[in-house]
């Protein structure tokens, strides 16, 4: 029982790679862009499994006790809450965590090179015109990528 709660390393150093970890991966998953968070595939769910198991020994070094655990995942969601706490209060942070939303059609013109760099692909745009009912890429008046990663597509009134 005695083990359940003997730590490996000082409290502050779980603290300490808790934050240097999110930190690290959030700048990875911002940097790879906007398609791995808001259209998850299979694949995507395979590397997030993966990103996890990768950072694991990052995370917890060799400690293997419920009061180190604890320590990471109460750490690991206050940084959560705190991130979402200062993108709701500051615009700059906000642009920069969650990036902003990129034109990929207008007025009828698919532009396939912000496709291309965004990662996103027709495949993907095709299937959020289906979503938006808009059969006809000359119907679109503006498709955007969404931070979020979604695709909104806005249909030309009708005349």
């Amino acid at each position: 029982m005695h083990s359940l709660f003997e730590m490996s390393m000082p409290w502050w150093e779980f603290v300490l790679r808790a934050v240097v970890v999110y930190a690290a991966v959030l700048v990875l998953v911002r940097l790879t862009g906007k398609r791995t968070v808001g259209q998850f595939t299979p694949f995507d769910l395979l590397l997030v499994v993966l990103l996890g198991n990768a950072v694991q020994n990052s995370l917890i070094g060799e400690d293997v006790s419920l009061l180190g655990g604890l320590i990471l995942a109460t750490t690991l969601l206050g940084l959560n809450w705190s991130v979402g706490f200062l993108t709701a209060r500051s615009a700059r942070a906000d642009r920069w965590i969650e990036g902003e939303p990129v034109v990929l059609a207008r007025d009828g013109e698919v532009l396939l090179r912000v496709l291309r760099r965004e990662n996103v692909s027709r495949a993907d745009f095709e299937s959020a015109k289906r979503k938006s009912e808009c059969d006809d890429d000359a119907k679109i008046a503006i498709a955007v990528l969404e931070t979020s990663g979604a695709i909104t597509i806005i249909q030309r009134d009708k005349p």
